[in-house]
């Protein structure tokens, strides 16, 4: 640790248990209060908060802090003594004492702020905290959660070193292969007419590390994907990025629940492991997404079977045309709710893709409320234990159109009627998914996760003959609804892998253009492996309880990508372009 100097001899928490002691100290003016002939101060470190007194008797002192602004720098020196038990602050660590300084110096003096660094209610818009976000940081809740971040990162750490994993760093630039986002390109100014491409995940190079015999590495690596951003992404991001040699989904599954226990404890989180499994399909049909939240239930019905014999048009309709007729049950929504609040229901999924919904309302004795006549509901609520007042929301549809739309509506609805329990934790594994999924605007087969799954041993043979029905040996941990990371075992036949790349739509010539590196390393022994990456920014969101990860991040980027703190991005000189052969044909956007 860094020891004393002119500046300081404790930080503001360190000197509570200094009571007696001559301490000085170092930080920023945080409040100030006049009473009479004595005036407070309460300077703010890293730590947290220490009350200053400045009594007459301190004449040159006292003068020199009455002239104090908000977030000036200063040095102070005192005694530490106890304060009067009616001033005594239980809800701070230093609420105990106070330093009652006789020195002090102003080693700078700052201009009015942009906002308040105090006053963590009074909150200015997103442009202006990100455009100083340094004196965003100064507040308690961002300078805790980054904290709180580094707290996670070690305890990552701790459980991989001993497990015997190796930090490796990977290349920042690389050739493109795109992992179905856009990558970040960079001009090659010794090549002209090149590109590098800043990496979306380490993925082949983790596979070559594999192959070159590490056995077990890791890397807390940033990654970039020019994407659409909302409240949990972001164009550069960490992941924990982890592979193993000679493993099964099993290991990798028991060493990631080891990492999550260990990082959620750091906020006060207990996981209990080994976590649930639940397959892709189970977790499509229970809940309409495959990163279900478990904390509460709203499990998605089927009724086509009924709704076929029901009498209603639409209803047959769906179920004769291979569709299904789908809902959740709502407990007790349905009894406060007017018939314009159910008519805006429907909008609402309307607008998340449905066609339309039928909501129903049990009332007293067994009346029903409903938008269709009764009667084509008949025998609804029972067949979904549906109570009075409960609300039943319906869909008709195809099946994945309905399911999505029932997946999207159940989280809505659990929100908005208060069930979900708070401070609650439910991880699970989604095992099982598909190798690939039928793209029919492209008219191909896209991977589901990426072109270097294993698919399970007993489906290799139907690669080609039935590829829709193949599942891949992947694997993906999500908390809460969130997904906290996704890995797979990857493929090590060299001949599964063009076969596996031929199958969305990639032939030899281009195979070899793109991956020739990989697959002449996978010709050369290439272990059993596979891995994961958990998203940093996402875990830590979650254990610090916020509402995105911009809140846990250092200098994050506003949801159009930009940086309002340095300007970026911007456009470059003409000179710049020239030296790197590149031409810009599109004019640069106006300022502001």
């Amino acid at each position: 640790m860094i020891g004393s100097s002119r500046y300081r001899t404790h930080t503001c928490v360190g000197a509570a248990d200094a009571v007696g002691e001559r301490v000085r100290l170092s930080g920023w003016v945080h409040r100030r209060r006049d009473h009479g002939g004595v005036t407070f101060i309460d300077v703010r470190d890293r730590s947290g908060v220490m009350q200053l007194v400045f009594h007459p008797e301190a004449a040159g002192a006292i003068e020199a802090a009455k002239g104090l602004h908000p977030e000036d720098v200063i040095c102070v020196e005192g005694d530490m003594v106890p304060r009067d038990a009616a001033t005594v602050n239980d809800r701070l660590p230093t609420g105990g004492v106070e330093l009652r300084a006789d020195r002090l110096e102003v080693l700078t003096s700052a201009a009015p702020m942009p906002f308040s660094v105090e006053d963590e209610g009074a909150e200015a818009n997103e442009e202006l905290r990100l455009t100083y976000r340094y004196v965003e940081l100064r507040r308690e809740a961002r300078l805790r959660a980054l904290e709180l971040r580094g707290a996670v990162v070690r305890a990552i750490r701790a459980v991989l070193d001993d497990e015997g994993f190796l930090d490796v760093e990977t290349p920042m630039l690389t050739r493109s292969t795109p992992e179905g986002a856009r990558d970040f390109l960079v001009p090659a100014r010794l090549q002209k007419g090149s590109w590098y491409a800043l990496p979306q995940s380490p993925q082949l190079f983790k596979q070559l590390l594999m192959i070159g015999g590490l056995e077990r590495y890791y890397q807390i690596v940033k990654c970039f994907r020019d994407e659409d951003l909302r409240a949990d992404r972001q164009p550069e991001f960490t992941q924990v990025d982890i592979e193993a040699s000679f493993v099964e989904q099993e290991d990798i599954q028991s060493l990631v629940e080891r990492i999550l226990v260990a990082a959620f404890a750091e906020g006060g989180v207990t996981l209990t492991a080994p976590f649930p499994r639940m397959t892709y399909a189970d977790a499509i049909r229970r809940f309409g997404t495959d990163r279900p939240d478990l904390r509460f239930g709203l499990e998605i019905q089927d009724w086509s079977a009924q709704a076929a014999e029901s009498g209603l048009g639409v209803f047959e309709g769906v179920v004769k045309g291979g569709g299904v007729v789908r809902g959740i049950v709502v407990p007790g929504a349905g009894a406060g709710m007017s018939r314009k609040d159910l008519d805006g229901l429907v909008a609402e999924a309307q607008q998340i893709g449905a066609k339309g919904l039928v909501w129903a309302v049990p009332g007293e004795d067994g009346a029903l409320r409903s938008s269709v006549k009764a009667d084509f509901l008949a025998g609804l609520p029972e067949a979904f234990g549906a109570a009075e007042g409960d609300l039943i929301a319906v869909v008709a549809d195809r099946e994945r159109d309905a399911q999505n739309v029932l997946g999207m509506l159940r989280g809505r609805l659990a929100e908005r009627h208060g069930l979900i329990p708070d401070d609650a934790w439910e991880p699970l594994w989604v095992v099982g998914f598909p190798l690939v999924e039928w793209n029919e605007g492209e008219k191909r087969w896209d991977s589901t996760h990426h072109p270097f799954t294993s698919p399970r041993p007993e489906d290799v043979d139907r690669m080609e003959s039935d590829p829709g029905a193949v599942i891949a040996d992947a694997y993906d941990v999500v908390m809460n609804g969130l997904e906290l990371g996704g890995g797979s075992i990857r493929i090590n036949d060299p001949g599964v892998q063009q076969r596996a790349l031929a199958l969305i739509g990639m032939d030899a010539d281009e195979a070899d253009a793109r991956f020739g590196f990989l697959l002449r390393a996978l010709e050369l022994g290439a272990p059993p492996h596979g891995g994961l990456a958990l998203g940093l920014d996402r875990l830590v969101m979650l254990i610090a309880r916020a509402a995105s990860i911009r809140d846990v991040m250092a200098f994050p980027k506003t949801a159009t990508g930009g940086d309002p703190l340095t300007g970026a991005p911007a456009p470059v000189d003409d000179a710049q372009l020239k030296e790197l052969g590149v031409a810009v044909t599109a004019p640069p956007p106006a300022a502001g």
